[in-house]
Formats: C-alpha cells, sequence, structure tokens
C-alpha cells in the first residue's frame, strides 16, 4: 500500500535573471514500515523536497498525493488535519524545540493530533526513545544535543504520523551517536506502522537503516534501487563518487555504529 506518492516534482524559485529549478522532475513512493534513504550532497534539493511534501514549499509542477489527497502549499492557512499525519524532524533539534517549555507539555500537544492518543503517554515515548520519564519536567537546554534530538523523535512519533521524515536529523551529532539515533528512528517508524523518509548526505548512515536508496544530484533522482543493490553495484558516476568517498578501515567501508553491540 502506498501512503504517499511523489510524482514528476518540480520545485522552482524565481531569482534575479531567472529561475532556478531546486527540484526537477523526481518521483517516489512511501510504503508503511519501509524506509526510503534520500541521499546527496548539500545543495541537491533534499530538503526542498521534504518540504514540500510538508507543505512548507510551492510545487511547480507535478504532484505530492498523502492518501491519494494531493499535498498543497500552506501559505497562510492553518495546517489541515490530515497533514498532522506527516511529520518532521529537522537537523537542528534545539531550534524546533520550544526553549521556554517542558519538554513534557511539548510531547503532550503533540498527543492531542493523534487519533490514537490513549495508545501513548508522555513517560511511554520519553522511555522508547532512552529517555527518563522525569525528564519531561525539565526544559531543552539542559539536554546534550543528542538528548534533544531523541525529544525531536518523541515528539513527532506522539503525533501518530503515517510518513516520517528526518531532514539530516543525524548530520549535528557525534559520529557515535549517529548510527543509533538513525536506527531509533527506523525501529520507531516499523513498530507504529509509518513509512520513514531519512534524508541524509552520508550514504554508509543510510545503509544501516533503510531498504531502498534514491539518489539525487543537481534537482534530479540519478539511481533509486534497494539499498544493497546501489551500494554493491552502482550504476550512476555520481553514486559511484559518493560511495568512494566514504572512508576504508581495515579494508572495509566504514559503517557508523558497527562496534556496537
Amino acid at each position: 500500500m502506498t501512503l504517499l506518492k511523489v510524482d514528476d516534482l518540480h520545485v522552482a524559485y524565481h531569482i534575479p535573471g531567472g529561475i532556478f529549478e531546486a527540484v526537477r522532475g523526481i518521483s517516489f513512493d512511501l510504503e508503511p514500515k519501509r524506509v526510503l534513504g534520500l541521499v546527496g550532497e548539500s545543495g541537491c534539493g533534499k530538503s526542498t523536497t521534504a518540504r514540500a511534501i510538508c507543505g512548507l514549499e510551492e510545487v511547480s509542477a507535478g504532484s505530492i498525493l498523502f492518501h491519494d489527497h494531493e499535498v498543497k502549499a500552506l501559505g497562510l492557512r492553518k495546517r489541515p488535519p490530515e497533514l498532522t499525519r506527516i511529520q518532521m524532524v529537522f537537523q537542528n533539534p534545539y531550534a524546533s524545540l520550544n526553549p521556554r517549555r517542558r519538554i513534557g507539555s511539548q510531547i503532550e500537544d503533540a498527543l492531542r493530533v493523534n487519533p490514537q492518543k490513549d495508545a501513548w503517554s508522555v513517560a511511554d515515548l520519553l522511555t522508547q526513545v532512552e529517555m527518563s520519564p522525569s525528564d519531561a519536567d525539565r526544559f531543552p537546554h539542559q539536554f546534550s544535543g543528542g538528548q534533544r534530538q531523541r525529544i525531536a523523535i518523541a515528539r513527532a512519533i506522539a503525533a501518530g504520523p503515517e510518513v516520517l521524515i528526518g531532514d539530516e536529523p543525524i548530520a549535528s551529532l557525534d559520529a557515535s551517536l549517529q548510527a543509533r539515533v538513525a536506527r531509533l528512528m527506523r525501529d520507531l517508524a516499523v513498530q507504529t506502522g509509518a513509512a520513514l523518509l531519512f534524508i541524509s548526505h552520508d550514504l554508509s548512515v543510510v545503509r544501516v537503516i533503510a531498504d531502498e536508496v534514491a539518489v539525487m544530484n543537481k534537482g534530479k533522482i540519478v539511481e533509486h534501487d534497494a539499498v544493497d543493490t546501489v551500494w554493491e553495484d552502482p550504476k550512476d558516476p555520481y553514486t559511484q563518487r559518493l560511495l568512494a568517498a566514504i572512508p576504508v578501515v581495515n579494508g572495509l567501508n566504514w559503517l557508523p555504529g558497527t562496534a556496537e553491540s
């Protein structure tokens, strides 16, 4: 079953002297309990794609369908109820949390829009992201970057999303935490039946958690296949260059978190 369908998506901006097309005709589907890794270097259009899916960018051409209903840019409109089922975890967790409010109350706000809110409690969600229920009474500045990102994930899951998007959610974390947080997002998405779109510039992280990978370059998807197929037999020269840039340790490509139990 397809939850979200991106079909020939274009996103363009008017700039002095012309038009800049950030996303140039990409297509993919998101399915329940499946993880799609969207990979590419900075500026390739990954985050613009994520923002368009959430209704935060105007679509120039093509379509985004969520349960066969078209996602349109919000503008000044209030976020429609159906779009609360699409949640995004941003790169900077501190910017996405209200510094003046305790984290428990912020998670409670998200629970209120969840049709199955009685299935979770704030304590449950904090436990799921490896935090203590007592942390609910603390403020965002009292936590480390990794802890804040886990809180942001708990808040996103609290809303009961059917589509969860991670927009470079581990880029600001120490290397030792990256795989741990990525796996946490994957496990929670699968547990709740959500589709996960995991955006990263790092193929090695995506290989740890994704079922499929789509590689973006200059606004286009240049390769899309099962993650092991792309890893073992990349067809596009750009994908080959990304894989060649991954550090090699003891003759093997480095994978984050491979030393973990």
